[in-house]
């Protein structure tokens, strides 16, 4: 059996039987299939805190209007997370008042 290189994904071995392993774009293939077959557990805070982790480093990768779009949609769920918690603590505080 070939010995694996630390970077190297194991899928050279079994679907993608024939490309070169040091090749950029069958690395990054690679690394796309490994993303979307990916299992992780659902309905949980771990479940979601995956689904935000692969939402950042798709938006890392992203170029152009798809970064724009997803900086966006971060900025207005921060906006929206500030405005919530802004609406808590008035509501804690004319409670106590």
């Amino acid at each position: 059996m070939p010995e694996l290189q630390p970077d190297r994904s194991p899928r050279f071995d079994d679907e993608l039987l024939g490309l070169d392993p040091a090749d950029p774009e069958a690395q990054a293939f690679a690394a796309h299939l490994d993303r979307m077959q990916r299992q992780r557990p659902a309905y949980t805070v771990e479940g979601y805190l995956d689904g935000v982790r692969d939402f950042a480093e798709s938006a890392n990768r992203a170029e152009g209007g798809r970064r724009l779009g997803a900086v966006l949609v971060a900025g207005l769920l921060l906006a929206v997370a500030a405005f919530l918690v802004w609406e808590a603590l008035m509501f804690v505080v004319a409670t106590w008042l």
